[in-house]
């Protein structure tokens, strides 16, 4: 399907021309990562570029924050993301000549991704000032099984005349520095130039550079090495400075001949370790990728990816678009966490420079979720790294005045990173999503929470909470000056979302502690305390209009004054519009609040309340942000709205590969890409895993024919399709136990038990249930963006 720049194939994503106005999206789609390394989809020769960067997850430098008024418990550094050694700069010059796509004659130009073997190939044809006609092929991989390779196939061909070709390879550092948002002169002092060199070395193809921030004390190294394709009678020779290595060829081509390399390049970090050692590791890891050559980790690229598609593909009759987006976002989510260790995924991942490299609560909420159904192994890295957090978090809990651990709103390290604290310190949900990541991993996997630090953490958020509750005369627990996932409408009393996502933080921690005594005896967990929790949960206000007939989001939020959306058509996002003073007090709603609690809460509303909240919050969405629409089409799908549902989810699917947001060359949206898939396996496919019981409950948009997904449940794969005829659910693996009996998996469809093996599929008929109400609208020209 073409799309813009884009072009989706069943595997691929291809690129046939440069447009100049989709450069920086461009250079995010193409991006290549592991969760460890990634580096931006530029080209070459590195210009024209609307932001080059190779990015290691965790490394970042401080920058000072400022603020209008001092207050007491601000953060006072802000982290950002810097760019690390890049050694995706090949300079090419054809007789004296540089390459410049821009001005290159008759230029041919083809990049494309491949989702089965995880590399991004480019070809480029064109004519030189002399009239010779060249040809450029350059493949890229970044190895998603060994984590500091990546590596680099170049290769340039005379093709009718005779050329003399040179070529400069390579690797740079302070070369690309982030892109600063601030006036303020002191944060582009901190990150206009990081680093200060440690050591450096080069030999006779390649080298090493190991450099330190100078705030944040991060040591990085990084070592290069070229296996050369050379003509008879090519010059190499090597160069090294304090902030670069180069490796320059200089060859006469006759034409048919080619000069190339493959270039590989490792990278190695620490804050605590010496940068010898890690100059070492890094070496040691250039040695095992040229070990296994280029062949070799092609090969075990598509052994890591082959696995991966058995766990995870999907397949959609009647859509091809789609189909093809969810494995392109499903791909993203690999990149994004399959070697992350001891260090956060960013909501943009290792593809680009936007939110700073932070992480936030939707790789909690959306993120962990879909790994703990995809690949378990990498939700468990990014769980333990939450919980590596806990102490900062309870510190940062006592600067609120609070027991337990309040997590950070926005963070790299660990700490609190954001200066905004109406959006951020006053969203105390956070905690609750971090629980509920703990929670999700527990019930999908049949995983221990102890070894995750997952008891931990349920034990210190439900002692914050326990110690924010505000009780009435009645009894009933309320949580005052809070701000819920809808960032129109901050620090209010009673939001729906947090509180019902509270209660069950507290009973998550009391149950888990009942489940493992030892461990809640090790965390000073009484009795009395464990009731507390309890009764506070059972005691939770959730807010109700009895006039209107839904839940405000918050107390009072349904009496707001109406936004006029009429009047108001072009004017968004609303936060670029209008002051916040003036959003606040309104009935607009910039991603899906209370809906998200329709969805993650689904036990707390009746099939009624869904649908008359849905009706109601439905036109008063404008989805300012990414996060939205996955949770409206879940939310649509189990109300009956079909076709509703697949628009948002194909909104959710395609955010960047069409560019909806405006923004993806900042980096691509991890969050909706997860959510997409969640939204097609819990919303369609109506998945819950609550408590550790499989359910689903699939439905068929008319506009499909077949709906087919895969996901792990506690060590197993299971696959289901859908089609009018009906359901199936297939065991893919399983084998007799000690017992000698075979695997036997119970689960629930549309209400109705059924049990799977690996010979047996449970085979159920396609129920479709008439919606409660009519289908919702939105607000004029809100309508969802994925048609």
């Amino acid at each position: 399907m073409a799309n813009r720049t884009f072009t989706t194939h069943p595997w691929q994503v291809q690129e046939t021309s440069l447009d100049p106005e989709s450069l920086g999206a461009a250079e995010s789609v193409f991006a290549l990562a592991n969760g460890y390394v990634g580096f931006r989809g530029t080209l070459d020769e590195g210009q024209p570029s609307a932001s080059r960067g190779v990015f290691l997850a965790g490394v970042y430098e401080y920058n000072p924050l400022s603020y209008p008024e001092g207050g007491y418990g601000h953060p006072e550094y802000g982290q950002t993301m810097i760019g690390v050694a890049d050694g995706t700069v090949i300079r090419l010059l054809v007789d004296g000549v540089p390459l410049d796509v821009r001005e290159a004659a008759e230029g041919k130009h083809e990049r494309v991704l491949d989702l089965r073997d995880g590399t991004v190939r480019r070809e480029f044809e064109w004519r030189t000032p002399s009239g010779a006609r060249m040809r450029l092929v350059s493949t890229r991989l970044v190895s998603l099984s060994h984590r500091s390779a990546t590596a680099i196939r170049y290769e340039v061909q005379a093709v009718d005349q005779p050329v003399q070709v040179a070529i400069r390879s390579e690797l740079t550092v302070n070369g690309t520095p982030p892109p600063v948002d601030n006036s303020d002169p002191r944060v582009d002092q901190a990150l206009r130039r990081p680093f200060e060199p440690c050591l450096r070395g080069s030999r006779g193809t390649g080298g090493h550079l190991v450099h330190r921030t100078r705030g944040s004390g991060t040591c990085v190294a990084a070592a290069v090495e070229h296996e050369l394709v050379l003509p008879e009678g090519a010059d190499v020779h090597t160069t090294d400075s304090a902030d670069q290595i180069a490796t320059s060829v200089v060859a006469e081509l006759p034409p048919g001949r080619t000069v190339g390399f493959v270039k590989y390049v490792s990278h190695a970090w620490s804050r605590e370790d010496p940068a010898a050692d890690l100059r070492d590791q890094a070496a040691a890891a250039l040695d095992s990728a040229r070990q296994l050559g280029w062949e070799g980790l092609l090969a075990e690229q598509r052994r890591v990816l082959d696995d991966y598609w058995d766990a995870a593909d999907v397949e959609l009759d009647g859509d091809p678009e789609l189909q093809h987006a969810l494995r392109f976002d499903l791909f993203q989510l690999l990149q994004a966490s399959a070697c992350v260790n001891a260090a956060p995924v960013g909501a943009k991942g290792l593809t680009g420079y936007g939110y700073s490299g932070h992480t936030f609560w939707d790789i909690d909420g959306f993120l962990i979720p879909s790994m703990a159904l995809l690949r378990p192994q990498d939700a468990v890295r990014m769980l333990r790294w939450r919980s590596s957090g806990l102490d900062q978090a309870r510190e940062r809990a006592q600067v609120l005045g609070l027991e337990g651990a309040s997590f950070p709103w926005r963070t790299i390290d660990g700490g609190e990173a954001s200066a905004y604290w109406p959006a951020s310190t006053a969203a105390a949900h956070i905690n609750a999503d971090v629980a509920r990541g703990f929670t999700f991993w527990a019930d999908a996997t049949g995983g221990k929470l102890d070894d995750v630090g997952g008891l931990d953490v349920l034990v210190e958020t439900a002692r914050v909470w326990a110690r924010m509750l505000h009780r009435d005369h009645e009894g009933r627990c309320h949580l005052y000056g809070m701000t819920g996932p809808d960032e129109y409408t901050g620090v209010v009393d009673d939001n729906v979302f947090t509180n019902l996502m509270a209660a069950r933080n507290l009973r998550w921690a009391a149950d888990a502690c009942d489940d493992d005594p030892a461990a809640a005896q090790r965390l000073q967990v009484t009795t009395a305390e464990l009731g507390r929790w309890r009764e506070a949960a059972d005691s939770m206000y959730v807010p109700y209009d009895d006039v209107v007939g839904v839940h405000p989001a918050n107390e009072g939020f349904t009496t707001y004054r109406e936004w006029d959306f009429e009047d108001r058509q072009d004017a968004y996002p609303v936060q670029n519009h209008a002051h916040y003073a003036k959003i606040y007090r309104r009935q607009v709603i910039k991603q899906a609040d209370l809906e998200l609690a329709l969805w993650w809460c689904s036990d707390a509303f009746t099939p009624e309340e869904t649908a008359r909240n849905l009706d109601y919050y439905e036109a008063r969405t404008v989805r300012d942000s990414s996060l939205s629409a996955a949770a409206q089409a879940v939310v649509c799908a189990r109300a009956g709205h079909l076709d509703l549902a697949l628009a948002y989810l194909r909104e959710a699917a395609l955010v960047d590969l069409r560019d909806l947001q405006q923004d993806s060359e900042q980096g691509l949206h991890l969050a909706s890409l997860a959510g997409a898939w969640l939204a097609l396996v819990c919303g369609l496919g109506g998945l819950q895993i609550e408590g550790g019981v499989l359910q689903l409950a699939p439905r068929l948009p008319a506009r499909l024919g077949r709906i087919a997904f895969r996901f792990q449940w506690r060590g197993h794969r299971l696959r289901v399709e859908t089609t009018a005829e009906g359901t199936v659910v297939r065991l893919l693996d399983g084998h007799p136990t000690t017992t000698g009996l075979e695997t036997e998996i119970g689960l629930s469809i549309d209400g109705k038990d059924y049990t799977v093996t690996p010979g047996r599929p449970a085979v159920a008929p396609l129920c479709s249930p008439d919606p409660l109400l009519p289908t919702p609208t939105q607000p004029v020209g809100r309508a969802p963006d994925g048609m």
